[in-house]
């Protein structure tokens, strides 16, 4: 079912409602076109930071920044929305001084949106801690899966830190609490583009030790997007979550962040390596860490905008062969 897009040559981009690549919002799709494939949605909270605050105006920053996203892909010879039926499904409700309520408020609102058992969630945050709310909704809408799903991670670091400050649900821990409690299989878990020193030691052994596949950032340099490719070969289809963090690209290309590790990978190189994935089964997603107030000329919430555009991709390219 397509998605009904204003032409950007009648109704300019500068022009209009902002909204998540200019999608309708999801009360404004028209009966024909549901239920919806993908909703996406703003989650504005940045509690969980353990550095520099500011990702809550991060959803505000990456709609706007996405109206210049357009609709047809080269790489993958496909128009998206005459593919998917999209939709901008507004923002959830946060708890601005609790990251735990915010993850119960913000779950309680993506298990409701669209068709349950058909539409898939997209998250934009936000600071990370507000993955583990759309890994839940999206494990739940897809029958609460014993072994949990699969999950492609790409970051500059772990996220399985136990507790900073004695706060267990920040953005140094979404993926720890997810996997304690069966929601992403570990042994099925890839974490891409790690890098720059750490607290301590120990904040490096949870992940291997649980079986998290961890390729640091010189290694994904020197073997370029092959692991990935390996990595969706040995899925077999089985179904994957996929969470973005902007830090994982250099604070050159992505300044907009508030934790920046030097030494990352290039805009075109984190592109390069979502489009890598293609066959991979996505069945939810997410966007985090976009700081507008650190942000020159927009160039990271513009990234953000167009990984939205590259994960849906992979979906239509999946469902089309």
């Amino acid at each position: 079912m397509p998605t009904i897009l204003p032409d950007p040559r009648q109704f300019p981009r500068f022009a209009g409602v902002a909204t998540f690549c200019r999608y309708p919002l999801i009360e404004q799709v028209a009966p024909e076109h549901r239920p919806v494939d993908w909703a996406i949605y703003g989650v504005p909270f940045d509690g969980g930071v353990t550095y520099r605050p500011g990702a809550r105006f991060g959803p505000r920053a990456v709609r706007d920044a996405s109206q210049y996203v357009k609709r047809y892909s080269m790489e993958h010879g496909l128009d998206l929305c005459d593919a998917l039926s999209l939709a901008d499904a507004g923002d959830a409700p946060v708890r601005p001084y609790s990251c735990r309520e915010t993850a119960e408020a913000a779950t309680a609102f993506a298990r409701g949106l669209g068709e349950p058992s058909h539409t898939r969630l997209f998250a934009v945050g936000g600071d990370h801690s507000i993955a583990y709310a759309n890994v839940r909704a999206t494990w739940e809408r897809r029958g609460s899966p014993k072994g949990g799903l699969a999950l492609v991670h790409f970051d500059a670091h772990f996220d399985t830190v136990d507790q900073v400050w004695g706060e267990r649900w920040g953005h140094a821990s979404p993926f720890i609490r997810a996997i304690e409690e069966g929601m992403i299989d570990p042994r099925r878990m890839i974490s891409i583009g790690i890098r720059g020193p750490l607290n301590t030691r120990e904040d490096a052994e949870y992940a291997p030790k649980h079986g998290v596949r961890i390729v640091t950032c010189d290694e994904w340099r020197r073997g370029g997007n092959g692991v990935l490719e390996a990595f969706v070969a040995e899925l077999a289809g089985a179904e994957a979550y996929l969470s973005f963090d902007v830090d994982c690209v250099d604070p050159a290309f992505a300044p907009g962040t508030g934790t920046h590790a030097v030494g990352g990978a290039a805009s075109h190189e984190a592109l390069a390596a979502i489009r890598s994935l293609r066959g991979l089964n996505v069945v939810g997603a997410d966007v985090v860490e976009v700081l507008p107030d650190r942000d020159v000329a927009g160039i990271t919430a513009l990234l953000a905008g167009t990984v939205i555009f590259e994960v849906l991709c992979l979906d239509a390219v999946r469902r089309r062969t």
